[in-house]
Parts: C-alpha cells; structure tokens; sequence
C-alpha cells in the first residue's frame, strides 16, 4: 500500500512539473538555437571608426583614459558625444578632451527649449549656439523631446518644424556643422499593443513607451514635421537618427533620402532591423553607401561585436542581445571593404572636417 501511495505522489508530482514547464511565458522562452553553421564573434571593427552617436554626460569630471581603453579594443578611433550641453557644461568637456585625448573625441552642443515663445528667444538660442561652437562644439544634437515633450511658453508642444526655430537650423548650415536630430520613436509605440505587435514585450516591459495619436501627436505627424524641416533647409546637413526609423522599410527611407540629399542617416539602435534583411539592406547600403554613418547610441561595449558582425561577415542565423527589440535572429551583410571604410570613417570626416587623419588607415 505505501509503494502504491509512494508512485501515485511521483506520478502527480511528474504531471505537476510537466504542466508547469508548458504554461511559459512568452517572456520566459528565450530558446538557444540547435542550427550549427559557420560562423564566428567579431569583438573588433575591421577598420578604425568613428562613433557618431555616443552619450557622455559626465565627460567634464571622468577619467577619459577608461573610456579610451575599452575604444581602443574595439578599434573605435574618436566616439562622437552627443551630449555636450552647453555653456559651462560644453566647456568643462572640452577642457577635460583637449588636456588628455583631443584626437579621439568630438563634442556636440544641445539646444535648451525652455522659454520657446518668449522674448528674443531665438536671438539667445542662436547667440549660446554661437558661442558654444566657438568654443569648440562640432554639431548640434536635438533629442527627440522636440515633438515629444517641449513646450512654449504658452504650454503647446513645440513642432519639430516650428518656425521659432529656424534661426537654428540656418546658423548650423552657415556655420558648416550638422545637426543630429532624434524625432519620435519606432512606429510600433504608436501602433495598438496587441498580438501583431513586433514591440510588445518592450511596451510591456517598459509601458511609458506606449503612444497614440494625442499622446502627444501621431506618429506620421511628428516624422512630417522632420522632413518639413529637412527640405526648408537644404544648406544644413542633417544626420536622421536610428535611420528615420525607416530601417524596416528601406524601400521608403531610399526615396526619401533621393528626395532629401541633406539628410544622412545613423544605424544606432536599428542594427536588428538591418540584421533580418541582409540582401536588401545589403542593395540598400551598397546605393547609399556615401550618407551612412556608423553609431551605436547606448555605450555598451559588449555590444558593439553584433554590429560588427552584421556589418563584416556573411554570418547566418546568429543572436541579437535584446530580445525585446528583436526576438529573431541576425544575417551579415557581408560589406565590401569601400563600403565598410565610407560607414566607419569616411563619410562622417567629411561631416567633421578636422578630425586627425593618421587615426585612419592610408590609402
């Protein structure tokens, strides 16, 4: 009788466990894949490169050398630091870069949109850009709280093509520095958080992200206004973040760009999308090749290797690192080496005349 309890408990314990491993979250399933094809890690650029969007808020008071160190295994040469701010802020950074590396970074200013509206802002905005690139800010970094959170004076959400602002966008083209501007975010955020939805574990996870149409304007709305932007000044050279958020329709982001020849593009943060696509991305690349910038946006050397390897190598079916942004798997490009010197450094050396040519390959 108790061999026959005994098995019975076993019995009930096994299906317990059983039915518990088949009710997984989506979440929870994240399986390693069994597929065994050729292949390897890429830890290092095959050409030195500049990093277009990287964020150091604390670069007036840290120790550069750390920074330095893990660049230098990447083979990254100069890290582009969108967020330089401005006045006092911008300065200190600058002092801090030009007594240790001055080679290796570059500094970008930030606009303050406190006070849009008011009296002689515009002639303020235009004197502090002034004086922030002369005081060595290469470009302007806009963040995309411009058509997401700034107000006016008068509690309205400032457009990305608010007319106050022109003043600003002329100053960058007369003084020859680009503009690297952030607007919106991917259209999944706008889209309804349901089963169809490419971004839900993200919206989930972090649901402060979740849009809609009047939270603050349509996702369609706030990308117009950018490129109402882009085609009223075509003397500036604007550098379009996160590729548009065009990266999972090339076909779109391709006439765009025929139509908009100031406009550049980023690859931070959308390598997923690049990764999915390698035959295409790899046309797209190949016809845009001179008005694409490497950056990868979070400083999180660890993954830098991903973008390499999508870049670099004709890798099949290897694993991105957020599942989150990308629950599928990665394809190399496969770039011919022009085309892989023009996205590491060439194209962005033309966007920042100055930078030190012996950190770069001799041709």
């Amino acid at each position: 009788m108790m061999r026959l309890l005994f098995f019975v408990s076993f019995l009930c314990l096994l299906m317990h466990s059983n039915a518990s491993s088949q009710e997984m979250s989506f979440e929870e399933y994240n399986p390693e894949s069994t597929l065994v094809v050729p292949g390897k890690e890429i830890h290092k650029a095959k050409f030195p490169f500049i990093d277009i969007h990287s964020h150091q808020f604390r670069m007036p008071e840290m120790d550069l050398s750390t920074l330095i160190t893990d660049m230098d295994k990447l083979n990254m040469a100069v890290m582009v630091n969108l967020s330089g701010r401005s006045g006092e802020n911008l300065k200190n950074a600058l002092a801090n870069v030009n007594a240790n590396y001055p080679n290796r970074f570059v500094v970008f200013a930030n606009v303050n949109f406190e006070g849009v509206g008011g009296p002689g802002w515009s002639d303020q905005a235009v004197a502090q850009l002034r004086e922030d690139v002369e005081n060595g800010a290469r470009g302007l970094k806009i963040y995309k709280s411009l058509g997401l959170r700034n107000t006016d004076v008068d509690g309205n959400r400032i457009a990305v093509d608010d007319p106050r602002l022109d003043p600003i966008w002329q100053l960058c083209g007369e003084l020859g520095i680009p503009v690297l501007i952030h607007s919106a975010d991917p259209k999944s955020f706008w889209d309804p958080m349901d089963s169809k939805n490419e971004r839900w574990l993200e919206l989930k996870t972090r649901p402060r992200r979740k849009r809609s149409a009047t939270d603050p304007a349509s996702w369609e709305q706030i990308i117009q206004e950018q490129h109402n932007m882009f085609r009223k000044h075509p003397n500036t050279n604007f550098i379009n973040a996160h590729m548009g958020w065009y990266a999972n329709n090339l076909g779109k982001l391709g006439q765009l760009m025929d139509e908009m020849p100031n406009m550049y593009v980023g690859i931070g943060a959308v390598i997923a999308e690049l990764g999915r696509q390698p035959r295409n991305a790899s046309k797209f690349f190949n016809k845009y090749q001179d008005r694409i910038l490497f950056g990868k946006d979070s400083w999180k050397p660890e993954e830098f290797p991903t973008y390499f390897r999508v870049l670099e190598s004709d890798d099949e079916y290897f694993p991105y690192y957020k599942k989150y942004h990308a629950f599928w798997s990665m394809y190399g490009l496969n770039l011919p080496d022009e085309i892989l010197r023009k996205l590491y450094y060439k194209n962005a050396m033309r966007l920042l005349p100055g930078l030190d040519a012996n950190l770069f390959p001799k041709e």
